[in-house]
C-alpha cells in the first residue's frame, strides 16, 4: 500500500534539509543572511502580507453571514464528532499555545516602552500597546486558520476529496491537482508548516531554559536548549504514536486546565478590579483601531524596523502555521455548519486570548508603571514571564507551573504538527504509518535546534516570514476555490428547484408500494442482499445505456453499497449511490409490523455527491430504481446547464 507521496515528500525534505544544512555549515554567515532576508521581505512584500490577511478576514465574515453559512462540513445529516469543550481545547492549544506564554508579558511591555509611533512610557502608549497586542493575537490570525481549515473541511468531508491542501484548488484546476500543481502546493504546505512549528518549538525551548535559569539556576545556552528540544520532542513522539484521541486530545485538555488555573491565579493575585476595567477598555480601543491597523503597511517608513519585527513576523508565523492549524481544526470539525465553524474559530479562542493578554499584559504594565526600575521592564523576551511572576506570591510554584505549561504546549504543537505534515506528505491519508509521524516530529526538533544555534529569535522570525510567502499565494487560490465551490453548491440547489419542471419518464412508485414499505423493517443482511440483487443490476443497465450515448460511466461499490458514477470532465461528476445504513431501531413500528432484533434494522438510502438524500429505496423494483437514478441524473444535467449558462 502506498504511504508516501514521493513527489511531495522528497522535494519538501530536500528544501528543509538544504536550509537547515546551510544554517549549520555556514553558521557565521547564517545570521547575516537571515537578517537580510527578513528586512528584504518586510520592504518588498510587507504590503502583500497585510492586504492578504485583511482579505482573509473579510471573506470569513461574508461567508459566515451569507446563506453559505448553513452548509454542513460533511453530509447534511452529519453531526460533530467532538463536543464544544474538546473542540475548543484542541484548536486553541494547536493554534496559539507557546506563543501566548512567550509574548503575553514581553510584547505589551515592549510596545509600551518603544511604541511604533509616539512617545513611550505614557498612558497613551499603554493603551496603544494593548491594542497592538490584541491586533497581533486577535481575529486576523484566526481568519487565516479559518480560510485554510474551512477549505480543507469543505472539500474533504462534503465532496470526498483527500484531506490535503491541494484539494482546495479542485474547483480551479480540476483533476490537475493530482499532478505537478498539486504536488507543488502540498510541498509548500509541508515546508511552511515545518518551519512554522519549528519557530514555536524554538521559542518554547528558550523560554523553558529561562524558567529553569530563574528557578534552578540552570545556565542559558544553545546546548541546554538543544537538550530541551530533544527531550520534549521525545515526549511529543510518544503522544504522536498514541494518536489523536488518546494523545493530542488528552494533552489539549490538560493544557486548557493548566492555562486556566495559572490565569485564575494571576487574575486574583494581580490588580483584579483594574484588570476587569482594562479588559473592556482594551476591546473598545482594539475595535476602534481595527480598520486602521488592518491595512497599515507603513508605506512611509514611519515605524522603521518595527513592522518587520512585529506585524509581518506575526502574519508570516500565522500563515506558515496555517496548513498545520487549518488541517488540524478541519479534522476535528466534521459535522459542523460553516457558520458555526467560522464563528467558533474566529471568536471563541480570540476572546480567551484577549482575556489572557489583559491579565498578563496589564498586570505587567501596572507593575512597570508603578516602579520604573521593575525587573520586568529590562527583562529579555524569554525571561519576561518569569520576571513578572516574581512580582506575585508563590513565584517558585507558579514559575514551575508555567514551565510545565510551556512544555505541554510544546508537546501538543509538535505532535499536532507532525500528524498534519505526515497527512499532507502521504497524499491526504488520515492514518499514515506511525514511523512517518515520528520522522517529522524528530525533523521539527532538529530544525528548531539548528535555527536557535545560529541566529536565535532572528533566525526563527526570518524562517517563519520566508516560508509564509509562497503559501500566502496558495491560501489566496484556496479561498478562490472555496468561493467557487460554494457558488456551485448554491447553483446546484437552484438547479434542483428548477429541475422539478423536467418531465420524469414512466410512473413513480405506486402509493400501495409506498405504504407497504412503511411497515417493512428489514435487517442489514436483507438490505445488503437487495442492493446486490436489485440495485446493482439496475445501475449496470443504466450504465450500459449511458455508455451507448458516449458517456464515461463506472459502477462500483463494496458489499452493502452500489455506486454509479458518470464522469463529466472538468465539470462535477454525477454520483448515484444506494448505501446500507444501520440504525438502532426502526423509525416506525406497530403491533402488526414484523419485529426486528435490536441493532439490526437497516435502510437502503440514496446518496448523491453532495451527501445523503435521506430516502429509502428498499423494496423498489428494478424499474423503479432505474427511474429514480435517471431522475436524479436529469436533475444533475439541469444543474450543469444552470452553472454553465449562468
Amino acid at each position: 500500500m502506498k504511504h508516501i507521496e514521493k513527489a511531495v515528500f522528497i522535494p519538501a525534505v530536500a528544501v528543509i534539509a538544504g536550509g537547515t544544512g546551510f544554517a549549520l555549515v555556514a553558521s557565521d554567515r547564517a545570521a547575516d543572511v537571515f537578517g537580510a532576508l527578513r528586512d528584504g521581505l518586510a520592504q518588498w512584500a510587507g504590503w502583500f502580507y497585510v492586504l492578504a490577511v485583511g482579505v482573509f478576514l473579510g471573506a470569513c465574515l461574508v461567508i459566515a453571514l451569507s446563506r453559505w453559512g448553513e452548509i454542513k462540513l460533511g453530509p447534511q445529516d452529519s453531526t460533530p464528532e467532538y463536543g464544544f469543550a474538546s473542540w475548543f481545547a484542541m484548536l486553541f492549544s494547536a493554534g496559539m499555545g507557546i506563543g501566548l506564554m512567550f509574548y503575553a508579558v514581553f510584547e505589551p511591555v515592549t510596545h509600551f516602552q518603544n511604541p511604533p509611533t509616539g512617545e513611550g512610557g505614557t498612558a497613551e502608549a499603554a493603551d496603544q500597546a494593548m491594542a497592538i497586542t490584541f491586533f497581533h493575537w486577535g481575529i486576523h490570525a484566526w481568519a487565516i486558520y479559518a480560510v485554510v481549515g474551512l477549505s480543507l473541511a469543505y472539500f474533504s468531508f462534503r465532496h470526498g476529496l483527500p484531506l490535503t491542501i491541494r484539494s482546495a484548488l479542485y474547483p480551479l484546476v480540476g483533476k490537475r491537482i493530482e499532478g505537478p500543481i498539486g504536488h507543488a502546493v502540498d510541498t509548500a504546505a509541508v515546508v511552511g508548516t515545518l518551519f512554522g512549528v519549528a519557530t514555536s518549538l524554538g521559542l518554547g525551548a528558550s523560554q523553558i531554559n529561562s524558567g529553569l535559569n530563574a528557578v534552578f539556576d540552570v545556565p542559558v545556552s544553545p546546548w541546554v536548549q538543544a537538550g530541551l528540544i530533544a527531550g520534549i520532542t521525545g515526549l511529543a513522539t510518544i503522544s504522536v504514536v498514541a494518536g489523536l484521541d488518546a494523545g493530542i486530545k488528552r494533552l489539549s485538555l490538560i493544557n486548557l486546565w493548566l492555562a486556566g488555573g495559572l490565569l485564575a491565579f494571576v487574575f486574583i493575585a494581580g490588580p483584579t478590579l483594574e484588570l476587569l476595567a482594562s479588559f473592556s477598555q482594551n476591546i473598545g480601543i482594539y475595535l476602534s483601531e481595527l480598520p486602521r491597523l488592518t491595512f497599515f503597511a507603513d508605506a512611509r517608513g514611519e515605524t522603521g524596523a518595527w513592522m518587520g519585527d512585529w506585524t509581518l513576523f506575526y502574519w508570516g508565523w500565522w500563515i506558515s502555521w496555517s496548513p498545520f492549524v487549518g488541517m488540524f481544526i478541519a479534522r476535528v470539525s466534521k459535522g459542523r455548519t460553516i457558520r458555526e465553524f467560522i464563528i467558533g474559530v474566529l471568536f471563541a479562542p480570540t476572546i480567551f486570548t484577549f482575556f489572557w493578554m489583559t491579565v498578563y499584559g496589564n498586570s505587567a504594565l501596572s507593575a512597570v508603571i508603578a516602579d520604573a526600575a521593575s525587573p520586568i521592564a529590562s527583562a529579555a523576551d524569554s525571561v519576561a514571564l518569569f520576571a513578572f511572576l516574581e512580582t506575585l506570591p508563590l513565584a517558585g510554584i507558579t514559575s514551575v507551573v508555567a514551565m510545565v505549561l510551556v512544555t505541554t504546549f510544546f508537546v501538543t504543537s509538535s505532535d499536532s504538527g507532525s500528524l498534519v505534515i505526515d497527512t499532507i506528505a502521504s497524499g491526504g491519508k488520515l492514518d499514515p504509518p506511525k514511523w512517518q509521524r515520528i520522522f517529522w516530529a524528530v525533523l521539527e526538533g532538529v530544525v528548531a535546534a539548528a535555527l536557535l544555534s545560529v541566529g536565535g529569535l532572528l533566525a526563527l522570525q526570518s524562517a517563519a516570514i520566508a516560508a509564509a510567502l509562497p503559501f500566502t499565494v496558495v491560501i489566496i487560490l484556496a479561498l478562490a476555490g472555496l468561493i467557487k465551490g460554494l457558488s456551485l453548491e448554491t447553483a446546484r440547489k437552484a438547479g434542483g428547484r428548477s429541475a422539478v419542471q423536467v418531465p420524469i419518464s414512466g410512473a413513480s412508485v405506486p402509493w400501495q408500494t409506498r405504504v407497504r414499505l412503511m411497515f417493512t423493517n428489514p435487517t442489514g443482511r436483507e438490505v445488503a442482499q437487495f442492493i446486490e440483487d436489485t440495485v446493482r443490476p439496475s445501475l449496470e443497465e443504466v450504465a450500459e445505456t449511458l455508455r451507448g450515448h458516449g458517456a464515461e460511466v463506472e459502477v462500483s461499490g463494496e458489499h452493502g453499497r452500489a455506486d454509479l458514477t458518470v464522469r463529466h470532465g472538468d465539470n462535477p461528476d454525477f454520483l448515484y449511490a444506494v448505501v446500507r445504513r444501520r440504525y438502532d431501531r426502526a423509525h416506525f413500528s406497530t403491533d402488526f409490523t414484523e419485529p426486528v432484533p435490536e441493532d439490526e434494522y437497516a435502510r437502503a438510502e440514496v446518496a448523491l455527491s453532495e451527501g445523503g438524500q435521506h430516502y429509502d429505496v428498499f423494496g423498489y423494483s428494478k424499474a423503479q430504481v432505474i427511474r429514480d437514478c435517471v431522475r436524479q441524473y436529469e436533475r444533475h444535467l439541469q444543474w450543469l446547464h444552470h452553472i454553465t449558462n449562468a
